[in-house]
């Protein structure tokens, strides 16, 4: 019998149950999680497991023990320089074991972790000092510079008033097999910088301190951690994410992935990234888990992390697998410790899959979820993944897929918004009610969060991505919001007008493309390299475009609005036409 509705019948609406056809065994549709801060997961584990490794990092290694001693005395630095309950601190730096107790020690102060992207330069950072109206913060000492500009150039008062100062090279060993192409941020010990009106404490200094920690007072509902996300108004707002959505996904992404304090995790993935921060870091934390950490992205390293420290669980996006199966030096590395693989941020491709699949018995599987929703909102089960999909709704997770615009449940197969309600959605957006409210409806009673991208869902249950009514680029993972990268190339002196579209790349999928109209005066002195140049001095590295092309106008309605989404269809078209073959992985 056919399932299809009859002729001039209602298409049917999907099951919102549907799924649970494939729920993992063993495994309850929803959770209760603990009662408690983020800081009492840590408490807990060095507890249960002192002398076991919590992070390991080239060739050293920190006890669960230690991390908790040193979680405690930054704690009391912290507070015996100002930091009060919920004042805002910023964290800057790449995936390092400072970064783990930092993070833990402004929860402990009973503050706000605001986690900083490290590929921001100045004129991005000065929004993280003033939109959250941060005094303190702590920084690796080869980004500091950065930091310090951007806090000279914003008004006195406004100002950070103590530095605390971290070097990668603490946490580094004598026998580190070291990436030649990162000796100089990683390996070199950086001169601590002075701050104008302020204190500044090199890391060991904070260590040092013999003060006591204020008592802990977090509870679920108080403020854990204030990421910033972009979005299609340009600045980035801060996502509002209590002790217990985090503390929900922490312990859902354990149970989920079958995981035990046994876990190995190669944590490669950005901790300042919510699915570094909460799948990565925050798991394994409540489990009592071993993080292998990598600072950024390197494949050999990555072969032979994963073979030394037998690396049993790795989140990544897909462009690090595939570029570990392209080392010429993949036959060297053992990979048969692995027993799940996953991430997001992009399309896993069906064939690399596939070889996962077939040389690993590995089953890739990907999940979906944004800032505001504590990394996954959605994931594949790990036995019965769908390859290209976004999975099924989390753990005490429901979605839909609504009309964008009437917000009427779309029937199944049909495109439309995803929508989502569960315990890791975001309270709201730091000091933007009006953003806030536009990002809620009220759909059967409760409040969903409208993720502004497109989907469908089909008859098991399983969600698919199809487009985004956000103006948003996806380059390796990374999101880069035109509107962002257009308003810090407008500061240009030779750009007039500048609209900032999406290209193909072989590689990262989606590359930034800039159109840029010059001012008359410019025109004759400036090249297309000139505006490239200032655009990596500008912004960070993956924001920035990667092609510019310079015309006289760009393409208006009526009202005066650049019609991008015309640029952006002939730039595909011209991508269609062009059909250029895939780079290999030598190019």
């Amino acid at each position: 019998m056919s399932s299809q509705p009859e002729a001039g019948s209602a298409p049917a609406r999907p099951d919102p149950n549907a799924h649970h056809r494939f729920w993992p065994a063993r495994l309850p549709h929803r959770i209760t999680p603990p009662a408690t801060s983020l800081w009492h997961n840590l408490v807990v584990s060095a507890q249960r497991y002192p002398d076991k490794p919590a992070l390991v990092f080239f060739d050293q290694v920190l006890s669960y023990r230690e991390l908790h001693t040193q979680a405690e005395r930054l704690a009391a630095h912290l507070r015996e320089n100002g930091v009060q309950d919920g004042d805002r601190v910023i964290l800057l730096m790449q995936n390092c074991p400072q970064w783990v107790v930092a993070h833990f020690a402004i929860l402990r102060a009973n503050a706000v972790v605001v986690p900083v992207n490290p590929m921001n330069r100045a004129e991005e950072l000065k929004h993280y000092i003033l939109d959250p109206d941060a005094r303190v913060a702590i920084a690796a000492a080869d980004l500091a510079g950065e930091l310090l500009q951007a806090n000279n150039c914003v008004g006195e008062g406004d100002r950070l008033r103590h530095l605390v100062v971290s070097h990668y090279s603490d946490a580094i060993g004598p026998a580190a097999e070291i990436p030649p192409a990162w000796a100089d941020w990683l390996a070199t010990r950086h001169a601590t910088p002075a701050l104008p009106g302020g204190t500044v404490s090199d890391w060991a200094e904070a260590l040092a301190c013999e003060g006591t920690a204020p008592a802990h007072n977090r509870g679920p509902d108080d403020l854990a951690v204030l990421p910033y996300t972009s979005g299609t108004t340009g600045l980035p707002k801060g996502c509002m994410h209590p002790h217990r959505t985090i503390m929900h996904n922490a312990v859902a992404v354990g149970l989920w992935t079958q995981s035990t304090a046994d876990n190995v995790g190669l944590l490669v993935v950005p901790m300042f990234h919510i699915t570094g921060m909460v799948a990565g870091m925050h798991a394994a934390i409540y489990l009592g888990a071993t993080m292998v950490l990598m600072p950024r992205w390197d494949r050999e390293l990555a072969g032979r992390l994963i073979s030394h420290w037998r690396v049993t669980h790795w989140t990544n996006i897909p462009t690090m697998v595939i570029d570990l199966l392209a080392s010429p030096r993949f036959d060297q590395y053992d990979l048969t410790s692995l027993k799940l693989v996953g991430g997001g941020g992009a399309a896993m491709p069906q064939a690399v899959a596939q070889r996962l699949l077939d040389q690993y018995g590995l089953r890739y599987s990907e999940g979906y979820g944004l800032t505001e929703t504590a990394a996954p909102s959605h994931n594949n089960p790990p036995d019965h993944p769908k390859q290209q999909c976004l999975g099924i709704p989390f753990m005490g997770t429901q979605a839909r897929v609504v009309d964008p615009i009437t917000l009427e449940e779309m029937p199944q197969g049909e495109a439309g918004e995803i929508i989502m309600h569960g315990p890791e959605v975001f309270d709201g957006y730091w000091k933007r009610p009006e953003a806030t409210e536009a990002a809620f409806i009220q759909f059967e009673g409760q409040r969903y969060f409208r993720s502004g991208d497109l989907g469908r869902v089909d008859e098991d249950g399983y969600y698919f991505i199809t487009d985004r009514l956000k103006r948003m680029i996806n380059a390796s993972g990374f999101k880069v919001w035109p509107a962002e990268v257009e308003a810090l190339m407008f500061k240009h002196p030779a750009i007039a007008e500048a609209c900032v579209i999406a290209t193909t790349d072989a590689y990262r999928g989606e590359s930034v493309k800039a159109v840029v109209v010059l001012r008359e005066a410019a025109r004759a002195s400036t090249s297309e390299q000139d505006i490239l140049d200032w655009c990596r001095e500008h912004m960070a590295v993956y924001k920035c475009p990667r092609t510019v092309a310079f015309v006289t106008a760009l393409p208006k309605s009526g009202s005066g609005k650049v019609m991008w989404r015309l640029l952006q269809e002939q730039e595909h078209e011209s991508n269609a036409l062009a059909d250029p073959a895939p780079l290999t992985p030598a190019q």
